[in-house]
């Protein structure tokens, strides 16, 4: 099975410091749906795992989060394109739980249900919680400049991912993917 791991914010669409609280405030990254189409044509399953605190600071409900994903999940459809799986962790930082980036509840839960190992896999992200989250479970982290991408290539506690591999943006990796220079 060839799967791709995708945060949220900052990598499909465009972040904000203040939550994105609305379908209306989820606005995509120029080419970022059309690259998820271009994933799913070439054979790949997509899956989104993205921290939504959120919820448990109360900027918005489970019910707002689902017309947020609806919004992705539809907008990636008129694209020709497909998210299989969308593993969301609603607590804040201070909850305690196991399923927040940087832990690794939901890489885990994701290996569960589809029954593989993460070993390789290509997890895309722009903060330095969705790499180190995605090298413990053994997946192939990879930082976009979209989002706080920028932030953290310049944030000195993120010296150690001189090894991750870095693109502009979503498309500029899934162009790289799909030319087979990032394997």
């Amino acid at each position: 099975m060839k799967l791709i791991i995708l945060d949220r914010d900052g990598v499909i669409n465009h972040d904000s410091d203040e939550y994105i609280k609305s379908p209306e405030e989820w606005k995509p990254i120029t080419g970022s749906l059309k690259a998820i189409s271009q994933l799913h044509r070439a054979g790949y399953r997509v899956v989104v795992v993205s921290n939504q605190s959120g919820i448990a600071r109360g900027f918005f409900d489970i019910d707002e989060l689902n017309r947020i994903h609806l919004k992705m999940i539809h907008a990636v459809q008129e694209k020709g394109g497909q998210i299989d799986s969308i593993l969301f962790c609603p607590h804040g930082p201070n909850d305690g739980c196991n399923c927040r980036k940087p832990k690794t509840g939901m890489f885990e839960e994701l290996a569960e249900r589809l029954q593989v190992k993460l070993n390789g896999v290509i997890a895309i992200g722009d903060s330095e919680r969705d790499l180190v989250s995605a090298r413990l479970v053994g997946a192939r982290p990879v930082l976009v400049k979209t989002g706080k991408g920028k932030r953290t290539l310049k944030n000195a506690e993120a010296e150690n991912l001189h090894d991750v591999p870095v693109y502009e943006n979503l498309a500029a990796v899934v162009e790289a993917i799909l030319q087979e220079k990032l394997v």
